[in-house]
């Protein structure tokens, strides 16, 4: 079965499968179907799935940088409680998001009807993350629907 963009737009999130991409997602929706699909590198995801969880992310990473700087040693060199506390829910934040969120990008990318391994041109010092922005930023195509469909046993 497919769907198209008009069809989902008439349609509640709860009732979009989590194998079809989620068009005109709020930023709930788009929160609760990150943890969602957890570790699913197939299917797709709308630009505002992708987008909405790069915001979530971005201010809860700017909140956490934020409590770093206000927990930093004044020159004493001893390192505060508040200051470790905040390393810790940082670092748990980001090994946390760190599969999810490459998995989301993997997907953003099928919608564009490109292939996963695209991924990879972050890896690219610099001018692998201009590639990567431009390539997120492109719209669904329709014969993008092929990462919909999960692949037959090949033995």
């Amino acid at each position: 079965m497919t769907y198209t963009q008009q069809q989902q737009h008439s349609r509640p999130a709860s009732y979009t499968p989590l194998s079809a991409p989620l068009y005109g997602a709020s930023a709930p929706d788009a929160f609760i179907r990150f943890f969602k699909k957890y570790a699913t590198f197939s299917g797709r995801a709308s630009r505002s799935e992708y987008w909405w969880w790069v915001l979530v992310n971005s201010i809860v990473t700017i909140l956490f940088y934020l409590v770093l700087g206000l927990t930093s040693p004044n020159g004493t060199g001893e390192a505060s409680p508040g200051l470790l506390i905040a390393l810790i829910l940082l670092s748990v934040w980001v090994l946390v998001t760190i599969v999810p969120g490459v998995a989301l990008l993997v997907r953003r990318l099928h919608d564009a009807n490109l292939s996963g391994w695209m991924a990879l041109l972050g890896l690219i010092p610099l001018i692998g993350g201009i590639i990567l922005l431009v390539l997120v930023l492109i719209g669904p195509k329709p014969d993008a629907q092929r990462f919909d469909q999960p692949r037959a046993y090949r033995g």
